[in-house]
Order: C-alpha cells, then sequence, then structure tokens
C-alpha cells in the first residue's frame, strides 16, 4: 500500500472538482526543462526522432478506426449481447460475429457487416472462465479472437514443466474452442527505475492529463501508483509533479495523479515527429484498428489492435479487459499512453519482447479510468 492508497479492483472515484490535461511533449531530458514547463505540458514523452527508428508494423495496409467505428462496435456489442463473440476491422469495414439471422439483421441495418460463426459470446466466456479456473499461472494470458472464434492462450517462455503441462492440459479440455501459442520473452509489467516521471526508485510514462472541475489531473498505470504515492518530474525529485488521487491494481491497472499546482498550458497535444496532434476525447478500441504508442523509454511506436479484452496474469498479480497490440514497449513506458488520431484509447500496462526485436504490448482501456474516476480529457 502507498501513502493512503490501497489496491482495489475498483478505483476511488474523484470527489467533484478535480481536473487534468493531456499534452504529449517532446523530451529529451528532463533536466533541460523548467519544471513548471513539465506541469503544463507533459503527459508522455514523445521524442521527435523516435519514429524513424521504430520497426515496421504488420503485413498489409493501415487500419485507422473512424471516430464513430469503437462506439458503433460497442452499441453493437451491448445491443446483441451473448449471441456476438466481438468484432474487428477488415478492409476498413467493421465485422461484427453473430450466431443467428435475426443479429445478423440487426448488423447490416447499423452498417456493419455480420459474420455468423459457430460459438457465442457466451461460449467463449465459459470457455475463459474454465482457463482462469484451470490455467491462472503466472506467463499466461488469453483473449478471444473474433476472426477466428477462438480464444487464444498465450504462454511465456516461464511457463514450463508441470506449469506447462497444467496450461496444456486446461487447454485440451476445451478442443477447438481455444487455440494455443508461445510468445518470446516474459510477460511484465513495463517499469523502471529512471526518468521521465519518478516516485521513488520506480519510473513511468505520463499518460493522458485530464480534468474534473477546476482541477487537474494526469492519469499512467495502476501499477505505477502502486509503487508510490508522490511523483516528480527528475530523478533527482526536485521537480515536484503531484500526488496519488486514485489507484487499481491488480485487476486493473489505472491510477490517477493530481497536479501540485494549476498547468499553465491546458491544451492537449501530442508531439508525433515534429506534427502536433490534438487529443480531442477517447475512445474504444477495436480489434484491427491501426494504434499509436508513446513512452518515455522508446518514444512512438504503431501497431494493430489483436484482441480486447484481455487477461493478463503477470508476476505480480492478474489483470483483466486489456487491450492487446502488436505496438512494441519497453521498461518506463508503463503509463504512457495509446492514441488512434486525436482520441485516446489507452494506457501502457505490460508485455513481452522490446522495439529491437518486436513483441506483445497489453494496454488499459482509457475509457474504464475516465468513468473510475469521473474525470474527461480536455
Amino acid at each position: 500500500m502507498c501513502g493512503d492508497l490501497r489496491r482495489a479492483t475498483r478505483a476511488r472515484p474523484i470527489p467533484p472538482g478535480g481536473s487534468v490535461k493531456n499534452r504529449h511533449a517532446r523530451i529529451g531530458g528532463a533536466a533541460a526543462l523548467a519544471a513548471a514547463g513539465l506541469v503544463a505540458t507533459t503527459l508522455a514523452a514523445v521524442p521527435a526522432n523516435a519514429l524513424p527508428g521504430a520497426p515496421a508494423g504488420p503485413a498489409g495496409p493501415a487500419q485507422a478506426a473512424a471516430p464513430h467505428t469503437g462506439a458503433l462496435a460497442a452499441t453493437l456489442a451491448q445491443r446483441l449481447g451473448s449471441s456476438t463473440a466481438g468484432s474487428y476491422l477488415k478492409g476498413g469495414k467493421l465485422v461484427v460475429t453473430v450466431t443467428d439471422a435475426t443479429s445478423a439483421a440487426a448488423v447490416r441495418a447499423a452498417g456493419a457487416e455480420p459474420q455468423t460463426v459457430a460459438r457465442s459470446g457466451s461460449d467463449l466466456a465459459k470457455v475463459m472462465a474454465a482457463l482462469k479456473r484451470d490455467a491462472t499461472v503466472p506467463g499466461t494470458a488469453w483473449a478471444v479472437d473474433p476472426k477466428t472464434d477462438q480464444v487464444v492462450l498465450s504462454m511465456d517462455k516461464t511457463v514450463t514443466g508441470a506449469k506447462l503441462a497444467k496450461v496444456k492440459a486446461a487447454a485440451a479440455r476445451q478442443g477447438a474452442a481455444v487455440r494455443t501459442k508461445r510468445v518470446g520473452g516474459r510477460f511484465r509489467l513495463f517499469t523502471a527505475g529512471g526518468d521521465p516521471i519518478y516516485t521513488g526508485s520506480a519510473r513511468c510514462s505520463l499518460g493522458f492529463n485530464v480534468k474534473s472541475g477546476g482541477s487537474y489531473y494526469f492519469l499512467t498505470a495502476g501499477h505505477c501508483t502502486e509503487a508510490g504515492s508522490t511523483w516528480y518530474a527528475d530523478a533527482g525529485h526536485a521537480q515536484l509533479l503531484g500526488q496519488n488521487a486514485g489507484s487499481s491494481f491488480p485487476g486493473n491497472d489505472y491510477g490517477i495523479v493530481k497536479y501540485a499546482s494549476t498547468p499553465a498550458d491546458t491544451q492537449g497535444v501530442v508531439t508525433v515527429n515534429g506534427d502536433s496532434v490534438d487529443i480531442t476525447g477517447a475512445k474504444s478500441a477495436v480489434v484491427g484498428e491501426t494504434v499509436t504508442r508513446s513512452g518515455s523509454t522508446s518514444g512512438v511506436h504503431d501497431g494493430q489492435v489483436t484482441a480486447l479484452n484481455q487477461t493478463v496474469n503477470y508476476q505480480e498479480g492478474s489483470v483483466s479487459g486489456l487491450i492487446q497490440t502488436t505496438v512494441c514497449a519497453e521498461p518506463g513506458d508503463s503509463g504512457g499512453p495509446l492514441f488512434d488520431g486525436s482520441s485516446a484509447v489507452g494506457l501502457t500496462s505490460g508485455g513481452s519482447g522490446d522495439c529491437s526485436s518486436g513483441g506483445t504490448t497489453f494496454f488499459q482501456p482509457v475509457t474504464e479510468a475516465l468513468s473510475a474516476f469521473g474525470v474527461s480529457i480536455y
């Protein structure tokens, strides 16, 4: 427990009267920036030269989701309930899985494309519940793949011996409903000691600036806010940023920090390769969508959303409801922002690999954090 915060699966909401902003500032070194400037402009470090060295994303055309696509996917998921196993983008079109003709007609009427599948969302939810019961060991992760109508069970390199036998047996009991795969490296939280936002010996990245009433905050990862309660812009802890106002990890992975003073610049901007992008709102992710991540260690990288509602079993605890992507990340990138154009999408949680060899990275959906804390992006 850090300060007066307690680990919880639900975050403690902020009382009315709080607020935060979202500006991604280019940071070549914290020492080069004045404390007031960091408080006013920091969101996540986005070096101007990061993109040229970033590994290319998955083969195929980029599919940036239109601002309304995530909302449409969420609306259809709520309307269809257990008859859908999810949705994804295909050639810029939203494809929604269904199990009956009535649901297919509803999808067409909404302007999306139905795909009839054998297993419903309810069927696959039961499969994931069985995996939670039988395969919850550190180094495993699972989520629904709507394209194949299966649950994908991933295992990192630490799952060996008796643990591997246990996980494989659990998967086999589910038959063709589960597809297993190995991933390189190990699933870990992307926290490190260093720069640019610090608490104790931990370094993370600032996510999105948000607000509630007249107070200002920033979002970051919950495993970061569990590591300490006071945040600074420098390793020497001379430039105070603020104090924790809420934290949720494990279960979720989001936290919020209240700025110690009102930021001088309230415009929400992300600087990517020299161009400024206004972050004007938040949206839900869609499988197949192309997204961008910024972090204080590895800079800016692109990739695609590959799964939603991901469960990941870290050594430190299990987190559910995450976004899985092909975007790389490294220690120190935790809490950094995931976005698509002008829309906030997620907060960096953890994953495997690095930005030299690539890997899988998981993100906390930002919409859940906004709702939990009662704040909004501005």
